[in-house]
């Protein structure tokens, strides 16, 4: 009896092993809110672990800051930002979060993560800009302005979509911009005239970021081409394919 219980313990230490290394990567989803509360975060961390599900990554969620420690978080390769809002964050943890960057690590941000931490200039420098205003829910021409990121590869070069769409301050010059807003298309709230990015990366104190405006509306997270532009993201960030 003995023996079979041992024989099944590895079998099963065996399958495990093997089940985490088939992954990809290893993503962390953080979705902690202290000011707005999105209705799309729950709809959204499901997508994300469909995501994992899909292509073979593994997905840890939570919403407790006090995860931010530094044995925590060197488990995985990305962290992201879904839709967090308000100061989330103690100093410890802001401290762990930036070692976990500057380590090589790679963080993507969804929507609301430019509605985050608006008193730690190296959050705002590393996610590449602040909210500033949204009008109402509007359709626009979205200019994919690079094809050349996983998170665009896919797109047309026009792309019509409905969103809550954001206004920006405090952009960081560095950020690369892989979608731009056609102010011509809709009514924004405070126009930010031609350049108005929408979506972006950048590498930023040892790290890669990734940011995607998009994602305010339930119905983006069914929506194949959005959740395409995501994993792009996801992935650049994790791996830094195919910018090694």
């Amino acid at each position: 009896m003995k023996i079979r219980f041992s024989i099944l313990a590895i079998l099963v230490f065996l399958v495990g092993f093997s089940y985490a290394e088939a992954q990809q990567f290893r993503a962390l989803v953080f979705s902690k809110t202290t000011g707005f509360r999105h209705q799309s975060v729950p709809v959204g961390v499901v997508a994300v672990q469909n995501l994992g599900r899909s292509h073979v990554f593994a997905v840890h969620t939570t919403e407790d800051a006090s995860y931010f420690t530094d044995e925590n978080l060197e488990k995985f390769d990305v962290i992201i930002l879904l839709s967090t809002t308000g100061t989330i964050f103690n100093e410890e943890q802001k401290a762990a979060f930036q070692r976990f960057v500057q380590s090589g690590k790679g963080v993507v941000g969804v929507h609301a993560a430019t509605d985050t931490e608006y008193e730690w200039p190296w959050y705002n420098q590393m996610m590449g800009a602040y909210f500033l205003a949204h009008p109402r829910q509007q359709t626009l021409r979205l200019e994919v302005v690079d094809s050349d990121h996983p998170a665009t590869w896919h797109l047309p070069k026009n792309w019509l979509w409905t969103d809550e769409l954001y206004e920006f301050r405090n952009i960081n010059p560095n950020i690369k911009v892989l979608i731009n807003a056609d102010e011509s298309t809709y009514s924004p709230a405070k126009p930010m005239g031609e350049k108005h990015p929408m979506a972006w990366y950048h590498e930023f104190d040892g790290g890669r970021v990734f940011y995607t405006a998009l994602g305010h509306v339930e119905s983006a997270y069914e929506d194949p081409d959005f959740l395409k532009h995501l994993y792009g993201g996801i992935w650049y960030a994790a791996t830094g394919e195919p910018f090694k």
